[in-house]
């Protein structure tokens, strides 16, 4: 079988979703793994693993990462990266992860710039830390992936001009197309207004599995997607609620096209 299944999740560092009190809501990393596991996929991405402190202190080895390694067991190779230190850090989500059933090779590391946008929080003038971008290699029925994971910068949360938006979403860009073969790119991109994200990577030769469901509770946008290039054949997908983060899991199933016959 060339089929297989991506999930998509911001998990939020494992703090569950509260209606009433979203901000105050328990943490359970038992139910970010059950989560996880209902859904059965072959390749994983995970943003927001961990809790960033404000210091930009990043405890070693990586706890939540950590229990999730041991939590799905042999089942899943993984690749785990903080974002660089920085002392600029609030208290939100850091860290990438990407877990594969088959094993992960030519394992990517990459610090994506942000501006130096000034916002207010909690009373300070601010700017914003660097993004992330992860990617590794996987073999599935014979045939190598290249995976990517990514969280970006939400601009629209500092009020930001909209023309810096597509400045971090090039970087990733120049990534993938530094690459050969299947292709696929999940994350949180942050973008409020998507159809600008999906013009940006369309003209790229990469479409995204589906626009038109909202994938943050806090606010009615896409800002969660799984893009793919011309090599993959989307099968179906689906946005997944789930009471484990402010963000909803989405989910698609792929299959490999036929290579093309060489003479």
């Amino acid at each position: 079988m060339s089929a297989f299944k991506v999930l998509q999740f911001n998990m939020q560092f494992g703090q569950t979703w509260d209606d009433a009190y979203p901000d105050h809501a328990p943490h359970d990393l038992d139910l970010t793994v059950s989560e996880i596991r209902r859904q059965n996929a072959d390749v994983v991405l995970l943003q927001e693993v961990e809790q960033g402190w404000p210091g930009g202190a990043q405890i070693e080895p990586p706890p939540n990462y950590t229990y999730l390694r041991k939590a799905l067991g042999r089942r899943y190779d993984s690749f785990f990266s903080y974002p660089k230190a920085d002392r600029r850090e609030l208290p939100f989500g850091i860290g990438l992860a990407i877990f594969s059933r088959s094993k992960l090779t030519d394992r990517l590391r990459l610090d994506v710039p942000s501006p130096p946008v000034e916002f207010e929080f909690r009373g300070e003038t601010r700017t914003p830390t660097d993004r992330l971008l992860i990617a590794a290699t996987t073999t599935i029925a014979g045939r190598k992936l290249r995976v990517f994971n990514t969280h970006l910068l939400a601009f629209f949360m500092l009020r930001a001009d909209r023309k810096e938006n597509p400045g971090q979403r090039e970087l990733v860009l120049e990534q993938l197309r530094a690459s050969n073969g299947p292709r696929l790119l999940g994350g949180d991109f942050n973008v409020s207004k998507h159809e600008s994200l999906v013009r940006q990577f369309q003209r790229a030769g990469y479409s995204t599995v589906q626009t038109k469901k909202v994938t943050w509770r806090r606010r009615p946008y896409v800002l969660d997607h799984i893009f793919y290039n011309k090599d993959l054949r989307l099968v179906r997908q689906a946005v997944k609620p789930t009471p484990a983060s402010d963000h909803h899991m989405l989910v698609a199933d792929f299959e490999f096209k036929k290579r093309a016959n060489r003479r």
